[in-house]
């Protein structure tokens, strides 16, 4: 890949910084995950921020899940559960509410074939 302009690094990084910011969220919000805004950070970080990029893959508490993804798309099977879970009680949630019915059913169908791709990727 050949080096990116001083503009194009600027705009990686700043892509990168929200990944994080959002990341950092997730650590403290349930409903917000963490990891894949981290993944997405180590993505545009490796476009325009290497040093922030290193940081993320070595980092001692998720950098073992960016890692793991990178070499081989792996999502661990308590992350898997984790996610499967929260898109269910999200649509037990959806279907209690007002909205239209073509909400409540794309959006369940759209998180039930997110599961399936997600529980379809290796764990390890």
């Amino acid at each position: 890949m050949r080096p990116a302009g001083p503009v194009a690094r600027l705009l990686w990084r700043a892509l990168a910084l929200v990944f994080v910011a959002l990341g950092l969220l997730g650590a403290f919000l349930p409903v917000l995950p963490t990891v894949p805004f981290l993944l997405a950070a180590a993505w545009a970080a490796g476009r325009g921020w290497p040093a922030l990029e290193r940081r993320l893959l070595e980092h001692p508490r998720y950098g073992a899940y960016v890692r793991q993804w990178r070499r081989s798309g792996a999502v661990p099977r308590r992350a898997k559960w984790a996610a499967t879970g929260m898109m269910a009680l999200s649509s037990a949630v959806l279907l209690a509410t007002a909205a239209p019915a073509a909400v409540k059913i794309g959006a369940p169908l759209l998180m039930a074939a997110v599961a399936i791709w997600l529980w379809r990727r290796p764990e390890n």
